[in-house]
């Protein structure tokens, strides 16, 4: 950066309290400083709490519509059933509850900016419109047939991958390379290096005055710990640790021991995804990471059927045959003792129904397959249905609270419980 540039971000940074010295962030202000003035879609990427918001205020700021209105909304907190016509409006009469006409944020924010947060959630036929507005800047109402014209930049975020969910066909891909004009991707605070300890200290000053006290000081070695820590809450989760170690500490000096004591313990990752040819699992929660190694299990199972099922035939020689399948053997799976134990006391089963006959043989082999895929450790609707349950009966039936332990937004928990037929607590 030269000087002139090094100075408009530093200017940036004082206006909007972004705080930091780190390469990443300075490269992600550059960046929305150089779109600011054109009208093309960005799409900002970066987990839960590094501040994304922040840079669409920033975009709009410095852009030709910074007179005009800025709306932010958040996609995963609107329901599906009601997220058409929060952003393009609805009719007299268009469904139960539409009392009188009502304008859409894109209606109403015309000639403005709309800063859709987890745009991952969006539902997909609400993705073709949103389409529609960005190519022709058209969209209709929900209940008329008439064609309105808004004029608005969209400045989209995401904390998901939204590429694997291209890939999933959770997300429309031409919508995505619309969305993806200028990437722009917030560093997480573990990339950050010591701007941990800068926002601790701008944290730790601001309580001290909300809360009338001396201000919490880190030693060097809780310094230490501090910025090795992984924060998976990014800046929310420091901001947090700071206002408790501001109201329940007495002492103003903060060690390491103290403050491992507020550190939540980070849980290992699971080893046996580690350099596999597994896809890219960044963004995949443990409860995910298992339901993909169950499903692969399941596969890899229906797969090792039909190879002794051509090894007993005797129809191909086994050196072929172990060269076609060698993904099969490169990660063994690992099945459960109530597995293991139905393996042996049917392989001999299997060995005497292919000597008598071979229809036999194939209902035995069918029998122990459907024995596998219903085992309860690969029931993956009742494990989810199950898990479900238990967040619903820790946080007291209180949806908000359990979506949020369950790692999904509040929409997603309500269509669950809708397909587990689930009843309140």
């Amino acid at each position: 950066m030269d000087y002139r540039e090094e100075a408009e971000v530093q200017n940036i940074k004082q206006r909007f309290g972004i705080i930091g010295i780190s390469a990443k962030i300075n490269n992600a202000i550059r960046t929305a400083i150089q779109v600011a003035p054109t009208d093309m879609s960005v799409l900002i990427s970066g987990e839960s709490g590094v501040g994304k918001e922040s840079f669409s205020k920033i975009i709009h700021s410095l852009s030709r519509r910074k007179h005009g209105q800025f709306i932010a909304v958040n996609c995963g907190a609107i329901p599906e059933g009601t997220i058409d016509s929060e952003l393009f409006g609805h009719e007299k009469g268009a469904f139960t509850g539409a009392v009188d006409n009502r304008k859409g944020y894109f209606e109403s924010t015309n000639g403005g900016t709309i800063f859709l947060d987890e745009i991952g959630e969006m539902p997909l036929g609400t993705q073709a419109r949103l389409l529609r507005v960005l190519e022709n800047g058209e969209f209709i109402k929900v209940g008329s047939s008439k064609v309105l014209k808004t004029e608005v930049r969209v400045i989209a975020a995401s904390n998901v991958n939204l590429e694997n969910a291209v890939a999933q066909n959770k997300f429309r891909e031409d919508l995505y390379y619309r969305l993806n004009t200028v990437p722009i991707l917030v560093p997480a605070l573990r990339e950050r290096g010591k701007d941990i300890l800068l926002l601790f200290r701008k944290f730790a000053a601001d309580f001290s005055e909300k809360y009338r006290n001396k201000e919490a000081l880190l030693d060097p070695d809780a310094q230490e710990l501090i910025v090795k820590h992984p924060f998976p809450g990014n800046i929310r989760q420091l901001k947090n640790l700071a206002e408790q170690m501001s109201v329940l500490e007495l002492d103003r000096h903060i060690s390491a021991d103290k403050l491992a004591g507020y550190l939540p313990k980070i849980k290992p990752n699971l080893p046996a995804l580690i350099g596999t040819k597994h896809e890219n699992l960044d963004n995949l929660s443990e409860r995910d990471i298992l339901y993909k190694i169950m499903f692969e299990m399941k596969r890899d199972v229906s797969e090792m059927k039909k190879l002794i099922l051509k090894v007993l035939q005797g129809k191909t020689n086994r050196e072929e045959l172990l060269e076609r399948h060698e993904s099969l053997f490169e990660d063994i799976p690992q099945f459960s003792p109530d597995q293991n134990k139905l393996l042996e006391e049917t392989t001999p089963k299997i060995i005497d129904a292919k000597e008598q006959n071979i229809d036999s043989y194939e209902v035995v082999t069918e029998d122990i397959a459907l024995e596998f895929e219903n085992d309860d450790s690969l029931s993956l609707d009742k494990k989810e249905r199950e898990m479900i349950l238990k967040a619903l009966k820790k946080n007291k039936n209180k949806r908000k609270y359990a979506a949020q332990d369950l790692g999904i937004s509040e929409r997603t928990l309500y269509r669950k419980i809708k397909n587990y037929e689930i009843d309140s607590l």
